[in-house]
């Protein structure tokens, strides 16, 4: 299943490259002399879930999916779907970001011999950042924000371009930026996770919507070794050999304790059946969760709620906008 995963998280990050790339050829034609029209891929909405949020919560009061960034909406419902089905399947199996926070404390793996793990007094009030900043997003958007104010906001060049502005965080980095990132990238070799496990406002979202899952790994007492192999494994530092089930929200629904376990049907993915809990193949797992994502994705693509309705011309003007706001600011 190991192998699966990778192969997986690889094939999600390449298709992310993609996106990315083909947005910014979409937004550099504007103002060239580009032959060939780019169209604008609608899944680069996914690198807005505070977008997205929002308009889940103006699609709950009115009824209507925002028609600007409809892909944010969509998005942001496939993985909350997905966080219902498998857990943070999405974090371990299909974001991008937590496939390049792997690639990171492998490597750093492999240059000190080892990664870390931060002591419960120091883990628990760093990793209650992420719950913060989640609490912070709710309140001001999930409380604060009325629909009225919501369709103010959606009218405005900058909730227009917020894609482009995401974009340009990394096409026109500062130098503010490349340090953060760089300090994330550090802490990132040393300890597994570090940007999903301490400060990812998603994550946190996504594991506590994840507790609903009816898919847990189970462990057998009776056949189970006392080995830990699982715990030492695990990539989200739960202690798996003490649990009978794994309730924690930092499962990434990942099995990779269940590869590492040595002993057969001491540890199980199982799925709740009444009172009781049934196993299920493991590698049904990963099916279910991409099924399920694609089929909220479907959902908006045979609704027309995918594309934005945001006219060509209308993006050439906001984006000519952005470049003179840029230009006005460097002088």
């Amino acid at each position: 299943m190991r192998k699966v995963r990778h192969a997986t998280q690889a094939f999600f990050l390449f298709l992310t490259v993609l996106t990315g790339y083909r947005f910014y050829l979409f937004m550099s034609q504007f103002g060239s002399d580009t032959a060939e029209f780019v169209t604008r891929p609608p899944s680069v909405d996914a690198f807005m879930p505070i977008a997205g949020f929002m308009s889940l919560k103006y699609f709950i009061f009115t009824g209507i999916i925002e028609p600007i960034h409809p892909a944010a909406f969509i998005m942001f419902l496939a993985i909350v779907t997905v966080s219902l089905v498998a857990k943070k399947g999405f974090c371990g199996w299909i974001c991008p970001i937590g496939t390049i926070s792997q690639y990171f404390w492998m490597a750093g793996e492999k240059l000190f011999g080892k990664n870390f793990i931060m002591s419960k007094q120091y883990d628990i009030p760093v990793r209650s950042l992420k719950y913060l900043l989640m609490g912070m997003f709710i309140l001001l958007i999930g409380v604060a924000m009325t629909p009225n104010m919501m369709v103010l906001f959606f009218i405005t060049d900058y909730y227009k371009t917020i894609d482009v502005r995401t974009m340009q965080v990394f096409t026109q980095m500062s130098t503010l930026t490349l340090i953060v990132l760089l300090v994330i990238g550090a802490f990132s070799l040393f300890y597994k996770n570090f940007w999903c496990r301490y400060l990812c406002p998603y994550g946190a979202l996504l594991g506590l919507v994840s507790s609903a899952s009816p898919a847990k790994i189970k462990r057998d007492n009776d056949k189970c070794i006392d080995c830990k192999a699982c715990t030492k494994a695990c990539p989200s530092a739960i202690e798996v050999s003490e649990q009978d089930i794994v309730h924690s929200p930092e499962c990434l629904g990942c099995t990779t304790c269940l590869s590492h376990c040595p002993e057969e049907g001491a540890l199980e993915m199982t799925v709740r059946a009444g009172k009781d809990r049934k196993p299920f193949k493991p590698v049904l797992f990963p099916i279910a969760l991409i099924v399920s994502f694609y089929l909220i994705i479907g959902i908006g693509v045979l609704t027309e709620n995918w594309h934005s309705k945001m006219h060509p011309e209308e993006y050439e003007r906001v984006i000519t906008d952005i470049g003179k706001e840029h230009s006005e600011s460097g002088q």
